[in-house]
């Protein structure tokens, strides 16, 4: 059997098309403003780099903020229940996923069948989302990829208290003022988004193992600031930003839509 799973965020799209439980084609671009016209484009290339027709789809399950703009989707499913498909799949023996993305901080208190027993949202203006710590990069005058390796090489935890971009971008220009170094910035930067996820982890209560999904869970220097605060190791899977549209994608293949 070959469904589709596609999972439309705030930012990016990312499709995955399993044939028997196994992935044979995937890929994301950026969400746009028109969101519907970008999975569509989207959809037409993964079906063509796999050798497909949309007939030979027998079904596709969306997820994300914008799910509702995948017209030609059979169903949808909550971005939560996505996750705890995807991780589960992946890893067995997690009980607690932790999402980081550009617009959203999310945990998610998962069964060993993968069923969301309890989740909580970060507040969107929080400093606990990708778009901030884009924000900062750029007041920072660095690309996100060059603050997260260069997080890694700070000697001293600078604490930061903003909780938007705008007077973050504010505590960012001052920190440069006073002469403190771009790792040590970087470093309060994490620490900051990672207090924030941190913070919402604890909500829904922390329980091994953890797994870390989502755009930022490519970021080290935050997941290293988020292994610190939670004081809990945690597992990031080969492809973070994918897990939604896998979990999309196996509840396709059962069937079941939550």
């Amino acid at each position: 059997m070959i469904v589709a799973g596609i999972d439309v965020g705030g930012k990016n799209v990312h499709i995955v098309i399993k044939k028997d439980g196994q992935i044979i084609g995937k890929g994301t671009s950026p969400t746009g403003i028109k969101k519907a016209e970008a999975v569509e484009a989207l959809y037409e290339q993964v079906l063509k780099q796999a050798g497909l027709t949309r007939k030979d789809v027998e079904r596709v399950v969306a997820t994300g903020s914008a799910a509702k703009r995948v017209a030609f989707a059979n169903g949808s499913i909550a971005d939560a229940a996505a996750d705890a498909r995807g991780v589960i799949k992946l890893f067995p023996n997690a009980r607690t996923v932790i999402n980081v993305g550009a617009e959203e901080g999310r945990s998610i208190k998962v069964s060993p069948e993968g069923k969301v027993l309890d989740f909580a949202i970060n507040d969107k203006c929080a400093a606990g989302t990708g778009t901030f710590v884009e924000a900062m990069s750029r007041a920072l005058e660095v690309s996100v990829e060059e603050m997260s390796k260069i997080a890694l090489d700070s000697t001293k935890s600078i604490p930061m208290n903003a909780q938007c971009a705008v007077f973050g971008e504010s505590e960012v220009v001052s920190l440069i003022h006073q002469k403190t170094s771009k790792p040590d910035i970087s470093r309060a930067v994490m620490d900051a988004v990672a207090g924030r996820v941190g913070s919402v982890a604890r909500i829904v209560g922390l329980e091994k193992d953890v797994v870390v999904v989502g755009g930022m869970a490519k970021n080290a220097g935050f997941v290293d600031s988020l292994q610190k605060n939670i004081e809990m190791p945690v597992t990031v899977p080969e492809d973070p930003d994918y897990i939604g549209a896998i979990g999309a994608a196996d509840a396709a293949l059962s069937g079941v839509l939550e």
